[in-house]
Order: C-alpha cells, then sequence, then structure tokens
C-alpha cells in the first residue's frame, strides 16, 4: 500500500467507513469555505472588519464571528447584505457527488 501525506486523502479515508463523522467533516468544511470568502472579500476590498460592519449594519463582532472558520451561524440572508456590501453577488451550486469523488 502507497502512504501519503496528503491531509485531504488522510481524511477521506478515515471518515469514509463512518457517515456521521463524514457529514461532520463535510459541515465544517463549508464553514470555514465560507468564512474564508467572506475574509478575502472583505480584504480585497480594503475593508477592515468595522468598516464592513457598518456598511452592512452591524457590529465588528459579528463581522469577526463569520470571518472564523468554527463558525456555524452562517445565513443566506447575512451574505447576502456582505456580498452587495461589496458589489457581489452570491453563487451556490449543488454538485453531483460523483464530481467530488472523482476529482
Amino acid at each position: 500500500m502507497v502512504k501519503t501525506s496528503n491531509a485531504i486523502k488522510i481524511i477521506d479515508k478515515m471518515t469514509s467507513s463512518d457517515p456521521e463523522l463524514e457529514a461532520m467533516v463535510a459541515e465544517t468544511s463549508i464553514n470555514a469555505e465560507v468564512a474564508q470568502l467572506i475574509y478575502e472579500a472583505r480584504t480585497k476590498a480594503g475593508l477592515t472588519q468595522k468598516q464592513l460592519a457598518e456598511l452592512v449594519g452591524t457590529k465588528q463582532p459579528v463581522i469577526a464571528r463569520l470571518e472564523d472558520g468554527d463558525y456555524e451561524g452562517h445565513s443566506l440572508s447575512i451574505l447576502q447584505e456582505i456580498a452587495q456590501a461589496l458589489n457581489q453577488r452570491v453563487v451556490i451550486h449543488l454538485t453531483p457527488l460523483e464530481h467530488e469523488q472523482s476529482a
């Protein structure tokens, strides 16, 4: 058997036999991805968390939580508000699992 140091392949192998663990890893991955998208969009726009919060009509700690990869409370409405404040739009895609597994 060939050893790998690829973390994604190791996690996939560890979770593939446990559907509950696999779902938890998938959700955590999505949360981290959303947090990273918000952070990158904000910094690309040259805004601080406080400035973005003011544009969206919220407080800086809310933006900080949204940019935290462990945060699980992302809502479509706040994502749309952030996108609008940054002159962007939210796009959601549903992708068949077969495409993920063969990639």
